[in-house]
């Protein structure tokens, strides 16, 4: 079983190489600029999928899809007509570098693109998981805007399904049955949540502003609690997945 830091290495040398389709022309070169970060989705479906017994390399085509669904999701949110971003992950957005009618077609693209590549999976129930876990997103985005929601309904549609999505792909693929994801998918859950919380402690906004620093950090600790308590359920090396864990309530960036 790989170490996080080997599946990232997997993740980001498929990417580097990953093929666009030739029709989006001149949008591979924004497509491809989207794309990048800290890969934490798509290196959490290979060690799930690794945990349930297949090789990385089986889940690779589904864990790209879940990155570029990810990807899809703030090139859009970026958009002035949304949350109005000029810079992501220390460099400008993508309407910021390409214009704002390229952005609207690049995210188009790489939601495209990302299930044109998990439907390379015999099994169709991999791309209604991820079809799913999409929609919940936007929807969650939707919910966000409208406002008046509590965050943490907001975050278990807007974060969490972008967490639960790799892990149930992972499920999907292994042919886990419904009666036994209950604990994977409250982890994914909990890690979603824990990812939420930890990211608006350093930046000092949403739930910090709703409960204070340490209202905000307990809540942190509840939620890597909880994903810990749903791992030590399963009956699996799920040593990488803690890991995993672990450095989500942990990251300073």
């Amino acid at each position: 079983m790989r170490t996080a830091d080997e599946l990232r290495a997997l993740v980001a040398a498929a990417l580097a190489e990953l093929e666009v389709s030739p029709e989006l022309g001149a949008l591979a070169e924004p497509v491809r600029y989207a794309v990048g970060g800290k890969l934490i989705r798509p290196v959490l479906c290979l060690a799930a999928a690794e945990a349930l017994g297949l090789e990385a390399e089986e889940a690779l085509p589904t864990a790209l899809a879940v990155e570029l669904v990810h990807s899809f999701s703030l090139v859009h949110d970026d958009l002035p007509a949304l949350d109005d971003d000029d810079v992501r992950r220390g460099k400008p957005t993508v309407h910021a570098e390409f214009g704002e009618r390229t952005a609207i077609l690049a995210g188009d693209a790489l939601l495209a693109e990302a299930f044109r590549l998990v439907a390379t999976s015999d099994r169709p129930e991999v791309v209604r998981e991820l079809a799913k876990a999409t929609l919940r997103m936007i929807g969650g985005q939707q919910l966000d805007f409208e406002g008046g929601a509590p965050r943490v309904d907001v975050h278990r549609l807007k974060t969490a399904a972008l967490f639960e999505a790799p892990v149930a792909c992972a499920l999907a693929l292994a042919g886990v049955v419904q009666d036994e994801r209950r604990a994977w998918l409250t982890f994914a859950t909990e890690l979603g949540l824990l990812f939420q919380v930890v990211d608006d402690i350093l930046d000092g906004d949403g739930f910090v502003e709703e409960l204070g620093p340490g209202g905000a950090r307990a809540l942190a600790d509840e939620h890597a609690a909880g994903a810990h308590a749903a791992l030590a359920e399963l009956d699996v090396d799920a040593g990488v997945l803690a890991t995993i864990a672990e450095t989500l309530a942990t990251r300073t960036v």
